[in-house]
């Protein structure tokens, strides 16, 4: 009996498909991703998130209350008042600075707790908190220096450029000014283009447990030919959430000013002042964070999503992805990280989104033109020869009518045709 091979079902889908990318499948993606693993996506950010933004505003309250406190002990205008001014103003700005800093650095592992999701969720593996932070803890000290070494070197440029506008203002003051706007409008461009270029750093380091330079090398060269395509991406998210900032903030605009006209019709301004703190700050507190999560998370999945297709296109890691989701899916265990495999390989350029597509989008094997490249008067065959056409003509041609001859055979002449059987009667000789 002949042994069948057993029966494998195709390789499941993931959030996206498994070849280059277009710009509106990331773009639709990075907005449907929340769906894919809400509870550890919008669920962790959202605590994190929260519990950073809290503990800025309590703490940094706390120790302001405390520290200027102290100024009801002395009187005012005496040096030690204006000493303990200066020491409370001190520490309340540094501890706001401090824990700045570590909501930041708690940003930051959202981020890449996004990536590492998004990542899986590509070739439609659906990851616990815990096995996304088994992945994440080797390289979250990495995040930590990378977001700590863009703040230092834009807090450097800021006072560098800042010291020189203000001391060249003691000497020209309408050239300082001048100088100063000149700057800033020309560090709009530089910083879009930077970001724009510096994109993949998180998701190299994550994804490829690359050091800090050489991810920054890799998101150089993976951005290389798809700059205004991942620029459009991050625009089309940024301009999306501050439409939708602005029309949360809107419609609390309006509750504070009802509910202060209800509670105090009488203009008293106690009342309404309490009623416009706790509207404007507890409710639209709220809803900032929220946005902003949700914005953090959308723009973490778009980063994910550019790096994927830019190493599809330049490396062909979609090839990799479907070998490694066919292999699962056919029972293979221990198998290797698919993102670390042939980082840096070189492969053909690829076919542009909605254009002809072949498995691996490489050129056609050997022997067999691209498409469009069929000569007339023959067809390709896979030694690289043109056979002749039967009809002589490119394409195929409509088969013969049945009782005429081919194409081709030669139509007898009067000299060659033959002569029809002449008939006979029964009994009669010829």
């Amino acid at each position: 009996m002949t042994a069948y091979p057993a029966w494998t079902p195709a390789p499941r889908p993931g959030i996206v498909p498994l070849h280059p990318l277009g710009f509106g499948t990331i773009l639709g993606k990075s907005f449907s991703a929340l769906r894919q693993n809400p509870r550890v996506l919008l669920g962790f950010a959202l605590c994190v998130q929260a519990g950073a933004y809290l503990l800025v505003i309590f703490a940094t309250g706390g120790v302001a209350i405390a520290s200027f406190s102290r100024l009801d002990t002395v009187p005012s205008g005496s040096e030690e008042f204006d000493a303990i001014l200066a020491g409370s103003i001190a520490i309340t700005v540094i501890t706001g600075l401090v824990l700045g800093l570590a909501s930041g650095a708690l940003g930051v592992i959202v981020q890449g707790v996004v990536v590492s999701e998004v990542a899986a969720a590509v070739i439609a593996e659906k990851l616990t908190l815990g096995q996304i932070w088994q992945r994440l803890r080797p390289v979250a000290w990495r995040l930590i220096g990378y977001a700590a070494l863009v703040l230092g070197a834009v807090l450097l440029v800021i006072a560098v450029v800042g010291g020189v506008v203000v001391g060249l203002g003691f000497v020209v003051l309408p050239l300082a000014i001048v100088l100063g706007v000149l700057l800033v409008l020309g560090s709009i461009p530089l910083s879009l283009w930077l970001s724009t270029k510096l994109l993949l750093v998180p998701a190299a380091i994550i994804l490829e447990g690359a050091g800090i330079r050489a991810a920054i090398a890799r998101s150089w060269r993976l951005t290389r030919g798809r700059f205004w395509s991942t620029f459009g991406i991050l625009v089309i998210i940024s301009m999306t959430f501050s439409v939708v900032a602005q029309v949360v903030s809107i419609p609390l605009s309006f509750l504070s000013s009802g509910l202060s006209t209800i509670v105090s019709p009488t203009g008293d301004p106690e009342p309404a002042a309490i009623v416009a703190v706790i509207v404007s700050a507890v409710l639209t507190q709220a809803l900032t964070i929220l946005v902003q999560c949700v914005a953090l998370i959308v723009q973490s999945t778009a980063a994910a999503l550019v790096y994927v297709d830019c190493r599809m296109r330049h490396e062909g890691l979609d090839l990799d992805l479907q070998t490694y989701v066919e292999r699962r899916d056919a029972g293979a265990t221990d198998l290797a990280d698919p993102y670390r495999e042939h980082i840096g390989r070189t492969i053909a350029p690829r076919p542009a989104p909605g254009g002809p597509y072949y498995p691996g989008a490489y050129p056609a094997p050997g022997g067999y033109p691209p498409p469009g490249a069929y000569a007339p008067g023959g067809y390709p065959t896979p030694y690289g020869a043109s056979a002749p056409s039967p009809y002589g003509a490119p394409g195929y041609a409509a088969p013969p009518v049945p009782g005429t001859p081919a194409p081709g055979t030669p139509t007898p002449g009067p000299d060659t045709a033959a002569s029809p059987p002449r008939w006979t009667a029964p009994g009669e000789t010829s």
